[in-house]
């Protein structure tokens, strides 16, 4: 029965492992505050208690009785309790204080953090820096506890079942401050797992001045007020989370969810910005097509559009088409979800964060029902294979075009173990392969819709 995983991974020692390492106990530019965190059952957190409802037998079978494992009836009676289940996690979203959002005053931390009172996201009169990290705290740990729950969850029906292995993963996190009181990051990632090869969820807290060639990069009409001379206070403070599971049919998925300030460097600091804009996006990228799954994402995606405004979706899902696209290999990197920058609705910051917010929940609704149906699905080793080279697509991408990545790494003296989390732990390059050339192989159909992306709903 383990055949299938054992000898993919045998066969995949050439593959290219790009792993993370521990971070380093101090480094010029950070103050490392580690701690480990347990992120199977936080005392706040909601208990699940659930079973996984959609295990299923890793027999010898074959490729097309395997992609057939779930018919559309099971698989819409699993998404259905994972809707539940996830829901029930989320249930105190649309309360003020959105699950167990809560400010943290950094300023004295020596060891565990000191906790505030949980703040009200929706009341304006606190500034919307802080309700912004609020939301990212409390966003990273709910996700976290549910990745953690999939990854642990029913270790008898794991492929690994058997092999002598029942140790538990958990999420470990790198909270560190930044010098001079400049800001702070967690960074936790959980990897080497039976369902996550690699997960990492990052939040990160900026407070530093762009260059006047930074500036000058920017959006002019935003900068009517500056002299031209001067470097600006920014502020930034964002939440970014990829997944790799170990899976070929489950999907790799991302987000990114950010907020921006700009001041002017004469105002007091408390003053508010002379600037301000969200960005952000979501994009899924399978190995193998199973559309109920794509339509299921980019659905919940568009509602979450169609709720604020009904332009967004097409806008936003065109923009990420062409954004997440590597022009030397004329594809996609997968098959798109939203992308969107620049978010400033006049004076109205709160409906901005309001549309942040409401897409940002959406991650767990959308992928959790996703992992359910594919997590102990069977594969072959060809299928292994494959996932590795789609894999390398996704490293060349965040290596030589992602705005992020190059620009976090441009910072002075940047935290490279968190900007490089988004890479997957293992991929591969093969000189001219022919996967996904052969007509009619479900490589192929995943190829030709990377060259012409579609639409899902």
């Amino acid at each position: 029965m383990l055949a299938c995983r054992c000898q993919a991974r045998r066969s995949l020692a050439q593959a290219v492992r790009t792993r993370s390492h521990a971070p380093p106990t101090s480094s010029p530019s950070h103050r490392l505050v580690g701690r480990t965190i347990s992120t199977s059952s936080p005392a706040s957190a909601p208990p699940l208690g659930f079973s996984s409802a959609s295990s299923t037998s890793h027999s010898a079978s074959s490729s097309a009785g395997r992609r057939n494992i779930l018919g559309l009836g099971a698989a819409a009676t699993v998404a259905a309790l994972s809707a539940a289940v996830v829901g029930s996690l989320l249930e105190n979203s649309s309360k003020p204080l959105e699950c167990k959002a809560a400010a943290i005053d950094r300023s004295t931390h020596s060891g565990e953090l000191p906790a505030k009172p949980p703040i009200d996201l929706d009341d304006t009169s606190i500034p919307m820096r802080d309700r912004m990290v609020a939301h990212i705290q409390s966003l990273q740990d709910n996700i976290c506890h549910v990745l953690a729950t999939l990854e642990n969850d029913d270790p008898s029906s794991s492929p690994t079942a058997g092999s002598g292995s029942t140790e538990k993963k958990d999420f470990r996190s790198s909270y560190y401050l930044r010098d001079n009181g400049k800001g702070f990051g967690d960074s936790r990632v959980l990897q080497d797992g039976k369902t996550f090869e690699k997960a990492g969820c990052n939040i990160s807290v900026i407070h530093s001045t762009l260059s006047v060639a930074a500036v000058k990069q920017m959006r002019a009409e935003r900068f009517d007020w500056w002299d031209g001379k001067t470097e600006l206070p920014y502020f930034v403070a964002g939440c970014s989370l990829v997944v790799h599971p170990v899976n070929p049919h489950a999907p790799t998925i991302h987000f990114n969810y950010r907020y921006f300030e700009i001041h002017d460097p004469n105002d007091d600091p408390n003053a508010p910005p002379k600037a301000w804009w969200f960005g952000g996006g979501t994009d899924i990228t399978p190995s193998y097509l199973y559309e109920e799954d794509i339509q299921h994402f980019h659905g919940l995606h568009k509602q979450a559009c169609d709720r604020h405004d009904k332009s967004y979706y097409p806008k936003f899902k065109k923009w990420c088409d062409t954004y997440f696209y590597l022009p030397f290999r004329v594809e996609t990197r997968g098959f798109g979800g939203i992308f969107f920058d620049d978010l400033a609705d006049g004076d109205d910051a709160q409906a901005c964060f309001n549309f942040v917010r409401d897409c940002s929940k959406q991650f767990l609704r959308a992928y959790y029902p996703i992992m359910q149906r594919r997590k102990d699905q069977p594969f072959t080793e060809e299928e292994k294979r494959w996932q590795q080279l789609r894999r390398g697509r996704y490293v060349e991408f965040n290596m030589n075009i992602d705005r992020g990545v190059r620009f976090g790494l441009a910072m002075k003296q940047p935290r490279v173990e968190s900007i490089l989390m988004s890479l997957p732990l293992t991929a591969r390059w093969e000189y001219e392969t022919e996967m996904g050339t052969q007509e009619g192989s479900p490589e192929k159909k995943v190829l030709d819709i990377l060259k012409q992306p579609i639409e899902w709903v």
